[in-house]
């Protein structure tokens, strides 16, 4: 089987509304490229308690646990002393991190302090591996089956891109999707589960969309999802078929919007 993966999406900030999420895309893409799907995610706030439970929790129910957020340098960057925790480690400066980012900030002009703040990320759980990276000195890093990676997007998806040569493969997840105008959910819904039964080895959803030169404003996309690409083109031709018993023909490309 498919080793599996789990998100956390770690930050206040996220759960009020003030910053929008931009890694839980990028991720279930790239995981599923990999062949290890993304089964679950969570959003949870920057309060050690529920950092520890959670991590705990779903680094045994999972292969791989990645997280986004909270390891900078200010007081509610609280990730990586909580992964320690979690694991029952110290949380201790990591040398070769202090030195790499002590020789970076020297370098630059003007020179830049590493000061008690940024020193918070050169600090890591006893054991943890850095997951060095190009956007930036101050690393993530894997504690277990745990990958703790920053929040901002260009630095996370360079600290993904560093750590997945690591990563176990599995069967990539491929997909089929078949397009129709001027059709509801409610109508196919009791022929795509006579599909979904058929095929019981893959995922089929359905996911409306608007369109304004649509008959009725838009339709619906019918996409089916698995690892053999036999199974998912003979789901496609039998949603397909399924559409042409209503006198529907699937549109070719992805729908736009005008």
């Amino acid at each position: 089987m498919n080793p599996t993966a789990c998100l956390l999406i770690i930050g206040n900030e996220v759960l009020s509304g003030r910053t929008r999420d931009a890694n839980l895309q990028f991720l279930a893409t790239r995981l599923g490229e990999r062949g290890m799907p993304l089964r679950e995610v969570r959003v949870i706030p920057d309060v050690p308690d529920t950092i520890i439970d959670t991590v705990n929790e779903v680094r045994q129910k999972f292969d791989h646990v990645f997280t986004t957020g909270g390891i900078g340098p200010t007081h509610d960057d609280i990730t990586s002393e909580c992964i320690a925790r979690a694991f029952g480690v110290p949380w201790e400066v990591h040398e070769e991190t202090r030195a790499l980012m002590a020789a970076d900030y020297a370098s630059r002009t003007p020179p830049v302090q590493l000061n008690a703040a940024r020193l918070r990320m050169a600090t890591l759980p006893r054991g943890a591996v850095p997951i060095r990276n190009p956007a930036t000195t101050a690393p993530g890093f894997s504690m277990g089956n745990v990958h703790v990676m920053a929040g901002v997007p260009r630095i996370m998806q360079a600290m993904f891109d560093a750590l997945a040569p690591s990563l176990p493969r599995g069967e990539p997840v491929l997909s089929r999707a078949v397009h129709a105008l001027g059709v509801y959910e409610g109508q196919i819904a009791a022929g795509l589960e006579a599909i979904q039964q058929r095929f019981a080895e893959i995922d089929i959803g359905s996911y409306p969309f608007y369109r304004a030169d649509a008959p009725g404003g838009g339709g619906v996309a019918l996409v089916a999802k698995g690892t053999e690409a036999a199974v998912l083109d003979a789901a496609a031709a039998a949603i397909t078929e399924m559409l042409a018993g209503m006198g529907v023909a699937p549109i070719a490309g992805e729908p736009t919007t005008p």
